[in-house]
């Protein structure tokens, strides 16, 4: 889901997991510099999905880019500080 989220971003910008206000889990595309800040959510994960993040090694091969970066991501750290957010 992550991947497809950022696929369809188009453009620059990010993908974040974040908790919502009611305490839910959300997987939301944001264009260019916006956060989940800016909708009183609480982030939890950020993917860079800019050109600059990955065109020196992938160049226009997002999707490529993706495969590889959900395979580095700490998914033990990242469901420890939601546990911690969320309390």
């Amino acid at each position: 889901k992550l991947k497809a989220t950022a696929l369809s971003l188009f453009g620059s910008g990010w993908v974040w997991l974040s908790l919502g206000p009611d305490g839910r889990l959300l997987l939301q595309p944001y264009a260019n510099q916006d956060s989940p800040l800016s909708r009183q959510h609480r982030p939890i994960l950020g993917v860079d999905v800019w050109e600059h993040a990955y065109y020196l090694k992938y160049q226009n091969r997002r999707a490529d880019y993706l495969d590889a970066i959900v395979k580095v991501i700490d998914w033990d750290a990242v469901c420890a500080r939601s546990e911690r957010i969320h309390g």
